[in-house]
């Protein structure tokens, strides 16, 4: 049974939510975002290391590859040698988006070389040669994930549906270049993203075709920053648990707001910011959260001074600009999530432009909808995705 809430907008439709609707979901009073817990610190006595933290054992692992899997992953080299390392686990891993059958997606990767001259890596996923595409969607990863592994199921379940399906790993990211977790400069990433995707639209086989966005999680935001850059060079905005505002009860106060600005500067690449176990919070089935660990080259460590004001500027600027959100859009949200705020996707629900607006609130959902839940809402929440493509690529 489908129990999840649909809400949604169309120019023939008279409006099914309103800014002071109320809601038929039960939300605690608190949301909370692991992202910023505030270290309790003294400048006086506090000495600031630049430190890794020790992998937690995968449970099944061989010695060999439970060393390969501990090893420091800060550059690129390392992760994609531990990557290639872990296919064929990968492959045997008992969760539905690595056991569906897929025959003949085509798939294909590379490396695109940024403007600043840092390799990207890319990845597509193309129907059957038989099947005609109807149009291309590009992927925005979020901050403790890549474009592989869980998404690798995703996109060839699009895929099989009609589409091609492109994703980029962000510098710093999973297999691209860069510091492990280190975003400098969030609008500098925005634009390198942005710039594969620009490159993406001039491949021959999805040339003229209507083009989609999609970000789960901080890749929300980074869809978001990518729409409001240039909104009319997509055709839509798919959002899944977006983050794109910090509520206001997890908001470090100002004194520790100038403190973090403080070591940003001193320390950019500094780990000083604790999280708690992010996958207890993502993942509502527990053999997928065990799943998760597998996914070795994801940013699992203390998150890096710079990094944390990067994703609290990002989000206060996007908060200002929820109004300018004008293309199709689709929200989807756990209605449980504790990591991303669902009422902050029905604020922006209300208060983007879009003529075209679809909210989905899927019931005692958690962060991970796509991974995390049970089989059969994943295959509902892709489903949904599907359908929502299909009725904007439709010819009528």
């Amino acid at each position: 049974m489908n129990l999840s809430l649909t809400l949604s907008f169309r120019p023939t439709e008279p409006s099914l939510f309103h800014r002071k609707s109320f809601s038929p979901i039960k939300y605690p009073q608190k949301q909370h975002v692991p992202i910023f817990h505030q270290p309790k610190l003294d400048p006086r006595r506090t000495q600031f290391r630049v430190t890794a933290k020790r992998p937690s054992p995968i449970e099944g692992l061989s010695e060999e590859m439970s060393a390969m899997a501990s090893q420091n992953l800060d550059h690129a080299p390392a992760r994609r040698r531990v990557r290639s390392a872990f296919v064929d686990v990968h492959q045997q891993l008992d969760h539905c988006l690595f056991k569906m059958d897929h025959a003949g997606i085509r798939t294909e990767e590379w490396y695109g070389r940024s403007s600043k001259g840092m390799e990207i890596f890319c990845k597509s996923w193309l129907p059957k040669l038989d099947v005609l595409i109807k149009g291309a969607l590009c992927f925005c990863h979020g901050y403790g994930s890549t474009c592989t592994f869980f998404f690798e199921g995703i996109a060839k379940r699009i895929a099989a549906s009609g589409y091609a399906v492109y994703a980029v790993d962000y510098p710093g990211f999973g297999l691209s270049e860069g510091l492990h977790g280190y975003i400098p400069n969030f609008d500098e990433l925005i634009d390198d993203v942005n710039e594969q995707f620009t490159n993406i639209k001039g491949r021959p086989e999805v040339k003229g075709l209507p083009f989609f966005i999609m970000g789960e999680s901080m890749g929300g935001a980074v869809t978001l920053k990518i729409h409001l850059k240039e909104p009319s060079k997509w055709d839509g905005v798919i959002l899944v648990a977006p983050m794109c505002k910090i509520a206001e009860d997890v908001m470090p106060p100002a004194i520790v707001l100038k403190l973090l600005a403080l070591m940003s500067e001193v320390l950019p690449q500094a780990k000083l910011f604790p999280q708690k176990d992010m996958a207890g919070l993502s993942y509502r089935d527990p053999r997928k959260r065990k799943t998760a660990g597998y996914n070795v080259i994801s940013y699992k460590d203390h998150m890096r001074s710079r990094t944390a004001v990067e994703l609290l500027k990002a989000t206060s600027d996007i908060e200002t600009q929820l109004d300018k959100v004008s293309g199709p859009l689709l929200i989807l949200h756990g209605a449980a999530d504790k990591v991303t705020d669902p009422l902050v996707s029905q604020l922006l629900y209300e208060k983007a432009s879009s003529k075209d607006k679809t909210l989905k609130l899927y019931q005692d959902g958690y962060h991970c909808i796509l991974q995390g839940e049970p089989d059969d809402r994943i295959f509902t929440v892709l489903d949904d995705i599907v359908t929502w493509l299909d009725f904007r690529c439709s010819p009528n």
